[in-house]
């Protein structure tokens, strides 16, 4: 897996591109760790994410919590969304 990290002011956008599974969800907490106290607002761009598992998932609603919900999903492919469709945290989640 891969993280791109742009960083604006107080918004960051984080591309993620590959698998956010067991094994590579710590690789996503530390780039979050690294975002910094400034950064109040997240973008994930799923666009090249193929598949995440229930360990990506936490990542990605302890990063929802981090942000205060002030966190959008972008570009998520038919086969993530439907597995957070399936786990339920889908209408929790701010995804456009």
């Amino acid at each position: 897996m891969t993280i791109d990290t742009a960083i604006d002011g107080t918004q960051a956008t984080m591309a993620i591109e590959g698998w956010l599974d067991t094994q590579t969800a710590p690789q996503l907490a530390k780039a979050l760790d690294g975002l910094g106290e400034g950064v109040t607002s997240l973008t994930l761009d799923l666009k090249d994410l193929e598949y995440v598992s229930s360990a990506g998932i936490r990542q990605i609603v302890a990063a929802h919590k981090r942000m205060g919900g002030h966190m959008v999903l972008t570009n998520v492919r038919e086969e993530v969304l439907e597995v957070l469709r399936l786990t339920g945290v889908a209408p929790r989640l701010n995804i456009s």
